[in-house]
Parts: C-alpha cells; structure tokens; sequence
C-alpha cells in the first residue's frame, strides 16, 4: 500500500490519510463502485488505529466520495465521467443536512439569508427539483430534543406543549440557538478597544482601493490554513457586502456576458444582476445540485453558485457535482463565482473543501463575508480573484474607493492574528455537532 503517515506532520493522521485516498478517488484509481480497502487492512498496513482509518472514511462519506454498505464494506460513489448521483437516488436532504437544517432553520440571518425549509413548499421532493425562491414566511417549528429537554421529569412532552404560551417555545429555541451562534460580544468589544489603544488616530486614515494590507493579509493566511486556498494579498478585494462585490463581478467580467444562477437562489443575486442589466439564466436545483441537463444546455459564460447549502434549498453539491461544475468551467472561458457563504460552520470534521483550492484553471472567483461569522452589521465581505483576472480588475476597478471604514478592518484584522476568529468558528461547529447528537 503506497500510503504514507508522516509522524511528524502536524496534520493529523486521519487527515493526511484522507487527502491521500481522496486524491485515488479523484484519480480513479478507486473507480466508481469500487470496493475500498477494509479498515483493518488500512491500519495493520500503516500500522496505525482503526479509529484513525474510521476517521478518514467517515470524512470520505460525509464529503460524498464514498458510502459505507451494512455488512460490506465501503464503495465509491464519486464519479468524474458525469454529474449525477452517483448513489442509489437519495432524497433531498440527507439525515445530517435534515438535523442540520432544523438546528439551524431559528438562527437566520437579518437579511434574509438563513435556512428555510423549502420542501413542501417551494419544492418538488418527488422530482428533486425545486421551484420559487422566496423565503417561507411560516415560523420554524421547535425541534424534539427542544422539547425534551425542557419537560422536567414526569411531565410529558404534550403537557409540555400544551401549556406553554403560543409561540413561546420558538421564540425560547430561536433565542438560545442565535445565542449559541453569535460571536462573544465581550470578545469583540476588547478588540476594538485594542486597535483604538494601539493605532490611535490611524483608524481615520483613508483606506487603500482594495482594503487595508493589515486584513487582506489575514485573510490570506486564514484561507490557507483553514480552506486549503493560496491567494496573495493583491488578489484580495475588500467591500460592504455581498451585494457591492456582486456589482464588480459584472464589471469586471463584463455586462456582454451571459450569468446563471442556481434557482431557487437567495434573492438579492438575481436582483442585482437584473440591476446591472445582464442577461441572466436560472437553472433548476437537484438534490446534488443544479441538474446536468439545465447545466451543459445553458448558454451562460458564468455561473453563480453557493456550493454549500444554498439559500433557501439548502442543497449542498456532492462531490461529483462540484468536480462537474469545474469541468463546465473549464470550457471555452467561461468563469465561475464561488459564493461561501456559512460554509466555515460545517459540522463536518473538517471545513467544507473550495472549488478555488480545487482548480489550477484561474477560472474561480471566491466570496465570503463576516456577517454570520461575526455581525451582520458590520457589512464586510471579500472577494478573491483569480491570479490572471488581477491585472484586469487593477485597470478597469482599481480607482475605486474600499467602503469598509479603516477602523473595521483594523478590527477584523486583529480578530482574526489573534486566533479569537477562529477559536469562535470552532466552538460554533462543537456546539452544532453536540446539538446533532441530541436531536437524534
């Protein structure tokens, strides 16, 4: 077995085993339906746990590469030949996406771009396409373990139920998971009190076009550590939001091109684009992502797509969709915008894997924002464009003004060095995975 556990790498084991098959996968070394090597074959030849071999595969088929079968053993189910599931048909959600999903449905967004449940409502669960993309005005239901765990003992849950106030136990439910969510006020608070103590009056320095060096460096060691993604300073862009950096993709890649969204899509995508006055396509969402028929039959030179949970289907592409998307990116220049919104709260052992880190094609445009990973209210996102799109943006966008105030990104900048970032991240993705395991 040519695999390899590098004692000394500080990546843990299970990961670097991970990264090792899941490159066989992608090479099809491992082919479709193949059978992978048993877990105690793995260990005896690397001479390391079980648990460890447990850990990669449970990775592998959380990601959609592989699928455990009961008194079988693990089989591949990515395939690079096509986009479809490659699994027996599955339904819309998965039982984890469905938990995770319900724990989130009470912790939206302000503007709108929380989980909804679109089945039953704007989805067809039969078909596995989903129509509409408004977001469902109906409240959030409370979860079971919500309930168990506020019936106190001898009481039963629909004594429970029936003598609480209307509406009291979502609001109660809503209130602790937005609670549970939310960067530490306390946190913040000493961080800002820290950048007004140490840069005095430079907070009210004009800030560079593209944002402050301070932040677009952070940003670019959190990427690479976190999200496996290599991106220099000037390939970062910093802006008010998502909908600001949404209008710059359009002049940058021009207004003469045809966009494609994912439809349903958060809103806001589609409104901007029709502000802009591009011609725009919208093409139906699948169970694995936007279908392969509607995909390849487009006409669209750019395709704008939240690989990870999208808003409001929550659809998570598999594996195999997001390879697809790569490949439909990889002909005749055409360019795909990358939108990563929430995915840093994965319950997954690891964050979600970019279509960014995954081509050498300088094909993908990568966006994030900081509204649910710290405020909403600070309107502070970022773009990171590929290396040969630098030039272009520097010559046609590079005069204008960054809209993020220079103490802002002062601040994130120094949440982010110190760690507080991502210390938060993780506790928010321990707090999910222990919820999980109770709603089960």
């Amino acid at each position: 077995m040519k695999y390899k556990i590098e004692r000394e790498d500080p990546v843990p084991a299970y990961l670097q085993l991970y990264r090792q098959l899941r490159e066989d996968i992608l090479q099809e070394n491992y082919p479709y339906n193949a059978k992978m090597p048993s877990k105690r074959l793995v260990a005896g030849e690397l001479e390391i746990s079980t648990v460890t071999v447990e850990h990669a595969y449970a990775l592998l088929c959380e990601e959609g590469y592989i699928e455990a079968r009961e008194r079988s053993g693990y089989y591949v189910i990515f395939r690079t030949t096509d986009g479809f599931t490659s699994a027996p048909e599955r339904e819309i959600r998965t039982g984890r996406e469905e938990r995770e999903v319900r724990m989130e449905r009470e912790a939206e967004r302000d503007n709108g771009r929380g989980l909804a449940d679109t089945l039953g409502k704007g989805g067809n669960s039969a078909s596995g396409t989903f129509s509409g993309g408004e977001r469902a005005s109906a409240p959030p239901g409370v979860s079971q373990a919500a309930v168990r765990a506020s019936a106190p003992p001898g009481v039963s849950q629909a004594a429970v139920r029936s003598s609480a106030p209307p509406g009291a136990s979502q609001a109660a439910e809503r209130s602790s998971a937005s609670a549970a969510w939310e960067f530490p006020f306390t946190v913040l608070a000493k961080t800002m009190r820290k950048v007004i103590a140490d840069r005095g009056e430079a907070i009210l320095d004009r800030s560079p076009n593209l944002g402050r060096e301070e932040l677009r460096g952070a940003i670019s060691r959190y990427l690479a550590r976190s999200r496996g993604i290599s991106a220099g300073m000037d390939q970062i862009v910093i802006g008010s939001g998502s909908e600001y950096l949404y209008g710059l993709i359009v002049e940058l890649l021009g207004r003469d091109r045809i966009y494609a969204i994912e439809s349903p899509s958060y809103k806001k995508i589609e409104q901007v684009y029709r502000a802009c006055d591009v011609r725009l396509e919208k093409l139906p969402l699948g169970g694995d992502g936007i279908e392969s028929a509607a995909l390849w039959s487009c006409t669209a030179d750019v395709l704008h797509i939240s690989p990870y949970r999208s808003f409001p289907s929550g659809v998570t592409a598999t594996a195999s969709k997001r390879h697809e998307y790569l490949r439909w990116a990889g002909r005749g220049g055409r360019y795909l915008v990358e939108d990563d919104f929430e995915s840093e709260f994965s319950i997954l052992k690891k964050p979600e894997d970019t279509l960014f880190a995954h081509t050498s094609d300088e094909n993908v445009i990568y966006m994030n924002t900081f509204s649910q990973t710290v405020s909403p209210s600070l309107r502070v996102g970022y773009m990171v464009l590929p290396r040969r799109l630098v030039p272009a943006f520097e010559e046609k966008l590079g005069f204008y003004s960054c809209t993020v105030p220079t103490y802002l990104q002062y601040v994130l900048a120094e949440l982010i060095s110190s760690g507080d970032f991502e210390r938060h991240i993780n506790r928010v993705r321990r707090r999910k995975r222990e919820r999980m395991k109770n709603a089960e």
